[in-house]
């Protein structure tokens, strides 16, 4: 099953790779038995295809809890560039996702506000744009209350 995951990831049956992206995202919220292939799914971040650049943001913030040996580092300017993705609809995946991440590792949330903040939003249609907003503003209203829960604050 595991073998060739970049491969069944990418595959032209979207079907098939966005039912296996669900069960590693749903396996990750459990258990730590994806987390040994970050580095595959970290690799399709730069993919063509916006939709398997979605599936690694999500399959990534779901296994960044496992990421004892911080290899969440090394990639997290390259997940941060999809805020303003090519694709809005994948730039909005990556938006919610970041809450995933942001809780997982509450050091990256004033680094996430940050470019959350200064996301340049202007080449989106007219039509994309409130949207990404919205998503832009429920992300913020989540880390803000993580990160004052996380300083001790009521949480």
């Amino acid at each position: 099953m595991k073998e060739n995951i970049v491969a069944k990831l990418i595959r032209k049956d979207d079907k098939y790779a966005c039912a296996l992206a669900d069960k590693i995202i749903s396996e990750s919220q459990e258990t730590d038995e994806w987390y040994e292939y970050f580095d595959d799914f970290a690799s399709l971040l730069s993919h063509s295809k916006s939709l398997v650049r979605n599936r690694a943001l999500y399959i990534l913030a779901a296994n960044a809890q496992w990421d004892e040996e911080n290899r969440f580092d090394l990639i997290f300017s390259d997940f941060l560039a999809h805020v303003t993705d090519e694709k809005p609809i994948t730039a909005r995946q990556c938006i919610k996702a970041l809450v995933q991440v942001g809780t997982a590792k509450p050091q990256y949330i004033p680094r996430i506000l940050s470019c959350l903040q200064s996301a340049d939003l202007s080449k989106y249609k007219d039509s994309m744009r409130p949207l990404i907003e919205k998503d832009i503003a429920e992300t913020e209203k989540t880390l803000k209350a993580l990160q004052l829960g996380s300083c001790g604050g009521i949480g």
